[in-house]
């Protein structure tokens, strides 16, 4: 079996990870980083630019530039681009085909299986959404694990004595809390919790907001209705933000932010950390209950962790290492890059379906985690019955018995409903079945098995089962707003088609580098030759290299066509021919 790739698919940045030598080893992509931003760009081409390449050029492109995508898995969110409409999970696939290529050239083999993680607290909607986006890009997703406890397992490499264990995840877009044991070749996670919609992207969004005001007030210009200069604004923030990790005070400085009939306007603010901090201090004091009801949940005080470990760029920031350190009473463990630890410990758990050994304690680790969010079935009166607690570890099964409502009932609704309220109104609907052909009878006579099963990568099945006929029905959840088979079966074939013309592509701009390289060689030889060969050789060599110089420039890079790929072809291979038969040296 080949290699199991980890990736920590981010909402800001992602990160692959591989198994080498027994140890995790993080991916350099191209661009030389060790993350890719989660972005993806549409130009007017129609070619899709990802990661480090569509960051750069959102300034000028922000309507086809898609950020923080991972916020929109599992929901019905569509974004147009050109005319067609993508879900979450295609983009999301966009940017795992990236990773999946980076991957690949590292290895110099095909890659078809991985590991993905996912937030702690992502529900059954969201994890299905991160399998279906694996599943476009051509990957064979072994297992869904939570970031959390991936990080936990990178950190058990090197440090397998028994401890329990807080790890506080805050990324881009979301924050989990879990409390972890690490013992006798196991790794248990006690409990988790957290806030899907709290990350590093609500931190830069204060300081865009702050940045905004300040620049109206000073030149009463409403700057937020420019896209352009918006987009401009928000990579300044962010930045500003990383810097006022290192740094007391961080300067914003946009030349030409605004152009208008009073003529060019520039942006030059300078933003203490304790202005960020004043920006930013609801935000930072919204982690603490999420890190209290892990606590209770596990049943320990701060007292009982040894250790506390940060997980994400966002636990850079000083003021979110200070409330860590109020909330437990320890010094959060800084030896694990935040960054990577969330892939490394992915791709330690993907070793184990590829069948490699793991240097250290993790290589005999055997993984237990948890289910995130109660799941229930409604009931009269519109109340949610629990069948399984948040925090039951996994993968589970469990059953319990119902009946009719109303006499000679034949069929009843089974609506599955996950989420922590008394009433399944509030909760989340994941899906809902009909179990049909149950025998005649008095209301409450009945008996209707309902079983819940929860794999081990946090996905839900359902079954129910009349008990004196033997009907039974089951479903695997997938929300309505979750891509239809029909749908993702589609995306797996745009992916591939795309996959495709994008390699050749890559091919034909190949093609025309090669050509123009060769060509300046030769251009210098005949400018180096002088009057050695005689007036016809030149005009011959000059001829072949004006007309490889035309379909050169004719093919542009971001819109060569495989045709004028084979005409430049052409051209190099006559002028090829022309400088071998006249013995000139290129």
């Amino acid at each position: 079996m080949g290699k199991v790739i980890g990736i920590d698919l981010g909402t800001t940045n992602s990160c692959v990870a591989i198994l080498e030598a027994g140890a995790p080893v993080i991916i350099t992509n191209p661009e030389g980083s060790r993350t890719t931003p989660s972005a993806v760009a549409f130009t007017d081409s129609g070619e899709r630019l990802v990661g480090e390449a569509a960051k750069r050029q959102a300034a000028v492109n922000a309507d086809r530039t898609i950020f923080s995508i991972k916020r929109q898995m599992g929901n019905d969110y569509r974004i147009n681009i050109n005319g067609k409409k993508y879900s979450p999970q295609e983009i999301s696939a966009i940017i795992l085909q990236k990773l999946k290529k980076d991957a690949q050239d590292y290895l110099g083999e095909s890659i078809t299986d991985a590991v993905i993680t996912v937030p702690a607290y992502f529900n059954d909607s969201q994890r299905q959404a991160t399998r279906d986006a694996g599943r476009i890009a051509g990957l064979n997703v072994r297992r869904i694990i939570n970031e959390p406890t991936a990080a936990a397992l990178a950190y058990g490499l090197d440090h397998g004595e028994s401890q329990k264990v807080l790890v506080y995840d805050l990324g881009g877009g979301t924050f989990d809390v879990s409390v972890i044991e690490i013992g006798d070749n196991l790794i248990e996670v006690l409990a988790t919790s957290g806030d899907n919609h709290l990350g590093g992207d609500d931190f830069d969004e204060r300081i865009v907001q702050y940045l905004i005001q300040e620049f109206k007030k000073t030149e009463k210009i409403k700057i937020e209705k420019d896209a352009v200069a918006v987009q401009r604004i928000r990579e300044a923030a962010e930045k500003a933000k990383k810097e006022l990790s290192q740094l007391t005070q961080a300067n914003v400085n946009l030349p030409f932010l605004w152009s208008g009939k009073g003529g060019a306007k520039h942006m030059d603010i300078n933003i203490t950390r304790a202005v960020f901090d004043r920006l930013t201090e609801d935000l930072v004091n919204r982690t603490r209950q999420p890190v209290l009801d892990a606590l209770a949940q596990a049943g320990i005080t701060a007292a009982g962790l040894d250790k506390v470990i940060l997980v994400g760029g966002s636990t850079r920031i000083p003021a979110v290492q200070a409330v860590v350190k109020s909330i437990t009473g320890k010094e959060p463990c800084k030896n694990l890059n935040p960054d990577e630890c969330v892939a490394a410990g992915a791709c330690i758990q993907g070793s184990k379906f590829g069948g490699e050994i793991v240097a250290g304690a993790a290589s005999d680790i055997i993984l237990m985690d948890v289910t995130p969010l109660s799941l229930s079935i409604e009931t009269i009166g519109g109340v949610a019955t629990k069948l399984i607690d948040r925090n039951t570890p996994i993968p589970t099964r469990q059953s319990q018995i119902f009946t009719t409502a109303g006499n000679f009932q034949t069929s009843v609704d089974i609506k599955v409903l996950q989420g922590e309220r008394r009433f399944a109104r509030d909760n989340k609907l994941l899906g809902n079945f009909r179990l049909t052909g149950i025998k005649r009878a008095l209301a409450g006579v009945p008996q209707i098995e309902v079983s819940f099963d929860i794999d081990a990568n946090g996905i839900v099945n359902v079954s129910a089962r009349d008990l004196g006929t033997g009907r039974q029905q089951n479903i695997t959840i997938t929300s309505s707003s979750n891509l239809t088979e029909e749908e993702i079966e589609r995306a797996e074939r745009d992916a591939q088609m795309y996959a495709s013309e994008e390699a050749a592509h890559r091919e034909a701009v190949d093609i025309r580098n090669n050509a123009e390289a060769y060509l300046y060689k030769v251009e210098q030889a005949y400018h180096d030759m002088g009057k050695k060969f005689d007036r016809s050789v030149r005009s011959n060599l000059k001829a072949d290299m004006s007309e490889l110089r035309k379909r050169i420039v004719k093919a542009k890079p971001d819109k060569i066509t495989y045709e004028q790929a084979g005409e430049i072809m052409q051209a190099l291979e006559k002028l090829k021919q022309t400088t071998v038969s006249y013995g000139i040296q290129v």
